[in-house]
């Protein structure tokens, strides 16, 4: 069996709609496939969510249409987050998940992941066998075993009540005045609701999806609109979520960004203070040094795993951890959690706020971020550009002149056809000037292997 996967990244399968593998014949096959190997050969029961692309529906019928031709029963979700659908999956006893989404990308990209029965993200050799099953010819099962599809109405308040369960009974928001921007994404009908039951007064945007706007100018990956709503409304703070809702933005009451790193400094040092933090805390190669600094001057280990959630969670496993994340805004905190969660991170933050009685601004304020300049450069050969000399000389060039006070990072992305080139250092100029650098360097070896 080949070790590279031909058709799942680091988060499932994403692309284009329309063009393979993100089209309907495709899916069709998919779904029938991850059936007979997800359902291990009994009928089986799995769980379909999406959030709000147009795309979604086409594919929820195809999916449903893929699992049922292999006896599989199907239960539809409609628009929930990515991790309502793991929890679900759990608490429903399915056999697995899958989600339609392509988290924070546009709504003219769509994906499929899955997630096994116990709400994780599938392994390595479940997935190299559904890629295995797809190449064999599919043969619906006979009428009398072929699943049934249902519709759960009550996914929603099963999700915000589980949501409003990870922090203390009896902890409110009370006097709280808070911005929630839903990117109009799946979490548009329950953020809301969650932060609202629990007795914030909620101000919202980005909650009016049409399918084509998700993650348009709002949300996490564009947390400018939430900026400007907390200092119009004059707001203690703001929540923004991305298309899928398994990544956290925050907004101070100054209108300043809390970024992931920041945020896993927060949930780590209010754990820490409270002695309930267990283990290392599970970073990535992106994360900020500040952060591993920042943590070890309380005594606080920080490791790093591989980029992707799904890297971080298995080191979290290996390491014995119960809190990680990434500088995007994914953060895991297993104990409460099976994946990243945007609002169950969210009231993490909001509970270490309340009781320490101090500011998301004040809580930021223990970790210093190293300058650090992320650049993508597009690339749509697929060009592996660290075999370049010219590039593996700029990057020793650049950590030379960066020493142990800088970090140099060139890495393929798992979820769009761009190299990331990252430069971090404590000389916010040298930082921005070497990562220009480098980032030529990229596009020079990418337009050589054009030509």
């Amino acid at each position: 069996m080949s070790k590279t996967k031909r058709f799942f990244g680091t988060d499932g399968i994403r692309g284009e709609v329309g063009k393979p593998p993100i089209t309907a014949d495709f899916v069709l096959k998919l779904g029938w496939a991850a059936g007979r190997v997800l359902a291990g050969g009994e009928r089986g029961k799995v769980l379909i969510g999406k959030d709000t692309r147009i795309s979604g529906y086409m594919f929820e019928s195809v999916l449903e249409a893929g699992l049922t031709a292999a006896g599989v029963d199907v239960r539809l979700l409609g628009p929930m987050p990515t991790p309502a659908i793991a929890y679900l999956t759990r608490t429903l006893h399915a056999s697995a998940g899958v989600v339609i989404s392509a988290s924070h990308n546009r709504y003219d990209d769509n994906g499929i992941k899955f997630f096994s029965g116990d709400g994780t993200k599938l392994d390595d050799e479940v997935e190299f066998a559904i890629e295995a099953a797809i190449d064999t010819p599919m043969q619906t099962v006979g009428s009398h075993a072929l699943g049934r599809a249902e519709r759960v109405t009550d996914a929603p308040g099963r999700y915000i009540e589980f949501c409003k369960s990870t922090i203390p009974y009896g902890l409110t928001l009370n006097g709280v005045k808070m911005v929630v921007d839903c990117a109009h994404g799946a979490t548009y009908h329950v953020a809301p609701s969650v932060f609202d039951e629990l007795g914030a007064e909620v101000i919202t945007i980005g909650c009016e999806p049409d399918g084509l706007n998700i993650n348009d100018g709002y949300g996490a990956v564009a947390p400018q609109a939430l900026q400007t709503a907390v200092l119009e409304h004059g707001a203690d703070l703001g929540v923004a979520l991305d298309g899928d809702g398994d990544r956290l933005v925050m907004v101070d009451h100054l209108g300043e960004v809390v970024d992931g790193d920041e945020l896993l400094y927060i949930i780590a040092s209010a754990r820490h203070g409270d002695g309930a933090l267990e283990g290392d805390v599970i970073g990535t190669a992106m994360t900020n040094m500040g952060l591993e600094e920042a943590l070890g001057a309380i005594g606080v280990r920080l490791q790093r795993a591989k980029v992707g959630d799904r890297h971080v969670l298995e080191m979290m496993k290996r390491k014995g951890s119960l809190l990680g994340g990434e500088t995007s805004g994914h953060i895991i905190c297993l104990d409460r959690v099976t994946s990243g969660d945007g609002i169950v991170s969210a009231l993490q933050v909001l509970l270490a706020a309340n009781q320490t009685g101090r500011s998301l601004n004040e809580l930021k304020g223990g970790m210093s971020k190293y300058p650090q300049i992320l650049l993508n450069v597009r690339s749509t050969t697929g060009a592996d550009v660290l075999s370049v000399k010219a590039v593996r000389d700029a990057v020793e060039a650049a950590q030379s002149q960066l020493g142990e006070g800088g970090r140099v990072l060139l890495r393929p992305s798992g979820t769009e056809p761009l190299v990331r080139v990252m430069v971090e250092g404590r000389d916010r100029q040298q930082v921005e000037s070497l990562a220009a650098e480098l980032a030529a360097s990229v596009e020079a070896a990418l337009d050589q292997a054009v030509a």
